[in-house]
């Protein structure tokens, strides 16, 4: 094995080690601990590692793995849900903070063509490192996340565009090799509608097979291929490789292995984003850096208030509250990783010199180290109202140890834990409406306060000795993620979780849990068999056409699940011109 390549892997996996565990323990963040260290072991400061761009060209497998693990988690129902921010948002975004931080350029001393270069990388923002801060605070699926999530996607789809316009200002002779732009344009269409069709027709018959067979190793094998075959196809066509991922994660975002796919991919994610912010940080010319250091200061300021003030104007137009938008602009004003890579075109195009390049990419940096402290301001704007404090609500830690807990104590909870109490099993019931709180107290029902969702509640609740806990709150406000949390936290519990419908009963499939009830469904089955049974339908038939009525429905849940809901398999399982019962049944 290659020497230099054992003790560079040493240095820079040891030296961001420590960085990244430092910058956690602060609350920093671990992107600023990979581009201190690189700073550190770069050419300009210790010297300890050299040939930062070949080490770059690995990592930017980082940029495309993060594009698809975005891809994966937009099928296109939730796609088509958050046009209008993805689309209308996120462009308006772009493009407003683009144009005014190249005005700020131009006015620093910058020609247009080297503002605009400047600029418009600039008005994208951090998607490594807003996404996983939203994530580890509960929030990235509430309509708050949602909206910063639909930014954040359409800055990563701009990359693509961005690119074109950089090489469109450029000063370097055109490749004579390289196709013109409208024929990139009828690749990048025919590269996507490609994608699609292999997704469809290779690649989850793939995953299939391979999922049939039970061999972990085949499928990160596997799901690794998918990516790299999306992307190499894109790089041979001179089109985006990170842009072919995202689509390779749209295309497998309705399938089954969804989430073991993310699962997989997601360490060799995280590992060589850590490497291209490393190397990120070993390219930074610290020498330019301190040369002009109130210039990096002052600018890195500007990209802040300019973004927070333009995404806070944009939120009021797009209907959201005062404090939100306050809260979006705060959390999306810093730049994002992907300006390194447009700096590093902007020199290629001869549009700026590279120590330019440097001093920008310390000016992204350094915007990014304000990023922690303004989600804190944030998450106070953002905070929901709340009502005047109740001292005389108990918190479930008070509660005794029952052998069962229940979250939710609407029409759907009061049934169960009734129930349970009944048979004389103890129960602590958990909700969050002290107006229902107070209600169940004049009949006798002892009800905790507190969100039930929370892992840190359900311990103090006595989650890891209950026997089972239900989740039992209306519509959807139970995710995925905290689904599984509590499964794999509580382990010795039997976990029930009542679904709003049969989306939210697809969305925790493939859950260790006891059972998943949706909430109308038996309750419409019993109206239906009453509903039979006034029109002259003998009792004998009814139990048949229940029967058949409930495998139909069951083959075309996993058939959604499978295919996508509204696939044309799906679509024609139950025909409403067609009995469920032939004649002679």
């Amino acid at each position: 094995m290659n020497e230099t390549l054992v003790t560079d892997g040493f240095i820079m996996l040891g030296v961001s080690l420590g960085f990244v565990l430092l910058f956690r323990k602060l609350g920093l963040g671990a992107t600023l601990g990979y581009l201190v260290a690189g700073a550190l072991i770069g050419p300009d400061v210790m010297r300890l590692v050299d040939g930062a761009e070949s080490k770059l060209s690995i990592a930017d497998l980082g940029i495309t793995l993060l594009l698809f693990l975005v891809g994966l988690e937009l099928n296109l129902t939730r796609l088509w849900r958050l046009r209008r921010d993805i689309f209308g948002f996120g462009l308006a975004q772009v493009a407003l903070c683009g144009v005014a931080l190249a005005g700020v350029i131009h006015l620093a001393g910058f020609s247009w063509p080297a503002a605009f270069a400047l600029g418009l990388p600039l008005a994208l923002s951090s998607t490594a490192q807003v996404l996983p801060m939203l994530q580890s605070a509960g929030r990235l699926n509430t309509p708050f996340g949602e909206r910063a999530f639909s930014v954040l996607l359409f800055q990563d789809l701009s990359i693509v565009p961005l690119i074109t316009i950089i090489a469109s200002l450029s000063r370097v002779p055109a490749d004579p090799g390289a196709p013109p732009g409208w024929l990139l344009a009828l690749y990048t269409v025919g590269a996507v509608v490609g994608l699609v069709l292999a997704g469809r027709y290779i690649f989850n018959p793939l995953f299939r097979l391979i999922g049939g067979l039970g061999e972990r190793e085949l499928f990160i094998a596997a799901g690794l291929f998918t990516v790299l075959s999306a992307a190499a196809v894109m790089q041979v066509l001179h089109l985006s490789t990170a842009l072919g991922a995202f689509v390779a994660g749209v295309m497998l975002a309705d399938s089954p292995y969804r989430h073991e796919l993310e699962t997989d991919v997601e360490p060799f994610r995280t590992v060589l984003l850590g490497l291209f912010f490393l190397a990120i940080g070993m390219r930074l010319d610290l020498h330019a850096i301190v040369a002009r250091p109130m210039f990096v200061v002052g600018m890195a300021a500007a990209v802040v208030m300019v973004k927070a003030a333009i995404i806070f104007v944009l939120a009021l137009l797009f209907g959201v509250e005062r404090r939100p938008a306050v809260a979006s602009g705060l959390l999306l004003s810093q730049g994002g990783e992907f300006g390194f890579v447009l700096f590093g075109q902007a020199a290629a195009a001869q549009l700026v010199d590279p120590q330019a390049a440097s001093l920008f990419s310390a000016i992204v940096t350094l915007s990014m180290v304000s990023t922690p402290f303004l989600m804190q301001i944030a998450t106070r704007f953002n905070r929901p109202k709340e009502e005047p404090k109740r001292d005389d609500l108990d918190g479930p830690e008070t509660a005794d140890q029952a052998n069962a807990i229940v979250v939710g104590y609407g029409r759907f909870g009061q049934t169960i834990a009734q129930m349970m109490v009944g048979a004389g099993i103890s129960v602590t019931i958990i909700d969050n409406d002290a107006e229902m709180i107070d209600v169940a107290s004049q009949f006798g029902a002892k009800v905790y306060y507190g969100d039930g969702t929370r892992l840190d509640l359900l311990k103090q609740a006595g989650g890891h000795e209950a026997r089972t806990i239900v989740f039992a709150m209306d519509k959807d406000q139970l995710s995925r993620d905290e689904l599984e949390l509590a499964l794999k936290t509580f382990r010795q519990a039997a976990v029930y979780v009542r679904a709003y419908d049969r989306r939210a009963l697809m969305r925790y499939r493939g859950l260790d849990t006891a059972a998943v009830i949706r909430e109308v469904f038996e309750s419409a089955v019993l109206m239906g068999r009453k509903v039979l049974k006034t029109l002259g339908v003998e009792d004998e038939r009814i139990a048949r056409i229940e029967t058949a009525y409930r495998a139909r429905d069951k083959e075309r849940l996993r058939v959604q699940a499978d295919k996508g809901v509204f696939s044309e398999e799906a679509r024609t399982m139950f025909n409403f011109s067609k009995p469920l019962l032939d004649e002679d049944q």
